[in-house]
């Protein structure tokens, strides 16, 4: 069988099934009806049968053109479903995001941005794979996530780096500790007190062993910890003071947490987009994307960096 026919033949047939007449359904695809009557012939020729009795008057299905009419009507229905939803993707208004992110950017900035996204694309699934900096770097780099938010990547090859905020370490203590009423503390006072700090596989430990490498004197741990948010239990606690970076901090008004500007030397880190060189976003991770890109500190705390 030579299958000598396409989707506008097919249109033009199931328009006649439907409505029952040539010149109705001719005009329904926006066809004359002499143009119309040659697409059913070609359908009918490229098959090799006969799907419909028409004579000047009327027309009705055969038994074969009522069998087909069925089958060609849930083809289209199909097709436009599957059309619509390309269109859906396309316009990023359904999918599935998957953002990795370090735990601290998270908490600051990361929920304020996806209740603005999903406002706007509601039927859009977002996965936030919340991580270490290596892990965000590693999934990303992998294509497990379509980007990431994170310290870390600037100098990876095959990974894309755009800063969008930087931010200080400071010092994390109770609201009762000495350390609270000042405006500033050095290093090396810090190290005064039980300091705590995240173990070695940490990334924000590897930055700051690398930034105090040269330093005459540099706070000794009595107690590590994997996560930053994990520091910040002990802090509340009692068990002493750390080093954390300032967006891991809740807001001045927590009954019991406060921050203190660390200082000699002042240690930063920026905050950026990472993604794999080369690779496209859908439209659903773009919109995203570009909105993060955007972002700029909130409102929480007036600076990120303090000098």
């Amino acid at each position: 069988m030579n299958i000598n026919f396409d989707l506008h033949d097919l249109q033009a047939f199931s328009a006649a099934a439907e409505l029952g007449n040539f010149r109705k359904a001719a005009e329904a695809v926006h066809i004359s009806q002499p143009a119309f009557s040659r697409r059913i012939d070609k359908l009918e020729n490229a098959l090799g049968v006969k799907l419909i009795d028409r004579s000047t008057r009327s027309m009705s299905l055969t038994g074969v053109g009522r069998d087909f009419a069925r089958k060609v009507r849930l083809l289209l229905d199909d097709l436009d479903e599957t059309l619509l939803g390309i269109q859906e993707v396309g316009g990023a208004r359904m999918g599935e995001v998957t953002v990795a992110c370090v735990p601290s950017a998270v908490y600051y900035f990361l929920p304020q941005v996806l209740r603005t996204y999903h406002a706007r694309f509601p039927r859009i699934r977002i996965k936030v794979h919340d991580a270490s900096a290596n892990e965000v770097l590693s999934v990303v780099a992998s294509g497990e996530a379509d980007f990431g938010v994170n310290f870390m990547g600037n100098d990876e090859p095959g990974i894309e780096f755009r800063s969008i905020l930087e931010e200080r370490f400071v010092a994390a203590c109770r609201k009762d500790h000495p350390l609270a009423k000042k405006r500033k503390v050095s290093w090396q006072e810090l190290g005064q007190y039980d300091f705590m700090s995240v173990s070695k596989s940490s990334g924000n430990r590897m930055l700051l062993d690398l930034a105090l490498a040269s330093a005459d004197q540099r706070p000794q741990s009595i107690y590590e910890a994997q996560h930053v948010t994990t520091l910040l239990g002990l802090v509340e606690a009692g068990m002493g003071v750390a080093a954390v970076p300032s967006l891991a901090m809740p807001s001045a008004d927590h009954p019991v947490l406060a921050s203190v500007p660390l200082f000699d030397p002042i240690i930063t880190r920026r905050i950026g987009l990472i993604r794999r060189k080369g690779r496209s976003f859908t439209p659903a991770a773009e919109k995203l994307y570009e909105l993060l890109l955007g972002l700029r500190p909130g409102s929480r705390r007036k600076s990120v960096v303090k000098t």
